[in-house]
């Protein structure tokens, strides 16, 4: 007989003589995997307890386990949910700023569809930006294209764009914690807009927004969001201005540059249209904020308290910085219905074998399994692996290949 057993995490930080530098601190991951034939192993009985040093943090995350998270609803995926969501009126607002910006920064010009092209599609993109406090701060309308109706060598040559790895943003962030740093954080509006293309493109009107004639369409002379080459064209932009403005980019990582002038020195790490400002110097920072300002359109977040869903928490005169993403990890739970889960144990113990044996075997079992979201969900999971969950690392790469069978 098999019994149920559902993971969880169960791990205590060790003590040292050494001041930590960072620390991950998170929300357990629920799972549920078949185990048959396991022996239960022995346990200490000792008590732990977290380090006096690390209380204000853990408090920190556990309000937020109680506090967090309750505002949270599910984005519309279409231009009419949006109209007829019950914050309409919040979408609309954000469509017409995002039709401002296209409009202000000349993106397109309409025209006659030329003969024999097929202009691209396009949809709007929706999203309820949740702040440090689990509150929304923010509504979202993107206009993006349908890149993927671009054909290579006529619309597009390359492609490719680095951004900065999760591992490097903890290595930053422990730096900035032992050195005390100010870590700032600030936000590119509408990134892709400052890049102009070479090709020429051809889209249909945003739905919602059409001009009287609809039979013309928009030649782009601006990337927007959704183009196969606009991440590389962006990154490129952003790399000659800042390299001109006297950042040095690291060769290891790409999307992480340093600028030095005698004991002063600045980081900046950038993710896509994300930027982590820090250094030991408030007025180099200040000079950086306003060069980003006037070089492209910025919105300055102030200290960093939460990006690309991790809450960042910090404790300045221990010198300590703790990271979650206990709202990321509620929000992955509550797409795949499994918000009310058990918890259970992780790392997973010794003694607990995954096999084949356990894969769909029969075409029933297997059409069974086709209908759940089971790779989805892992991947879900993997995001939170390299930067808070290393715990994780060896299930979410394990049961990916049960799966497969």
């Amino acid at each position: 007989m098999g019994r149920q057993i559902v993971l969880d995490e169960a791990s205590s930080v060790p003590q040292t003589d050494q001041m930590p530098i960072s620390m991950n601190i998170d929300k357990p991951v629920e799972t549920s995997i078949q185990i048959e034939n396991v022996t239960e192993p022995q346990r200490s009985g000792r008590v732990t307890y977290t380090p006096a040093r690390y209380l204000n943090l853990h408090e920190n995350v556990q309000e937020l386990f109680v506090h967090g998270d309750n505002d949270h609803r599910d984005d519309p995926t279409t231009y009419e949910e949006a109209i007829s969501d019950i914050d309409s009126s919040k979408w609309l607002e954000a469509m017409k700023s995002e039709m401002d910006s296209m409009s202000k920064n000349q993106v397109w010009d309409l025209v006659d569809p030329p003969e024999g092209i097929v202009p691209i599609g396009n949809k709007w993109v929706f999203k309820r930006k949740i702040g440090a406090d689990g509150k929304v701060e923010t509504y979202k309308a993107r206009l993006v294209a349908k890149g993927y109706r671009q054909k290579q060598g006529v619309d597009y040559e390359e492609t490719f764009s680095p951004v900065a790895m999760l591992k490097s943003l903890r290595i930053m962030l422990a730096i900035a914690a032992h050195y005390d740093y100010e870590v700032w954080q600030m936000d590119v509006k509408t990134a892709f807009l400052n890049v102009s293309i070479e090709e020429d493109i051809f889209m249909d009107q945003p739905k919602g927004f059409e001009s009287k004639d609809k039979s013309k369409v928009c030649k782009l002379k601006r990337s927007i969001y959704g183009l196969t080459q606009v991440s590389r064209s962006w990154n490129r932009r952003f790399d000659e201005a800042v390299k001109s403005f006297g950042f040095i980019k690291y060769e290891d990582e790409p999307c992480v540059y340093k600028k030095a002038s005698g004991s002063m020195i600045a980081f900046l790490v950038l993710y896509v249209d994300d930027i982590l400002l820090m250094g030991n110097d408030v007025g180099m920072l200040t000079s950086v904020n306003v060069w980003l300002s006037n070089t492209f359109s910025m919105k300055d977040l102030g200290e960093a308290t939460y990006i690309l869903s991790i809450r960042i928490y910090r404790d300045r005169p221990k010198r300590l910085i703790g990271l979650s993403q206990a709202l990321y990890l509620d929000k992955v739970l509550k797409r795949f219905n499994m918000q009310d889960s058990r918890r259970g144990l992780l790392p997973v113990r010794h003694g607990i074998h995954l096999s084949k044996a356990m894969s769909p075997k029969t075409p029933e079992e297997r059409e069974k399994m086709a209908q759940v979201p089971y790779a989805s969900a892992i991947g879900s999971l993997m995001y939170a692996m390299p930067c808070t969950r290393p715990d994780i690392a060896y299930m979410s790469s394990t049961v990916p290949m049960l799966h497969m069978g």
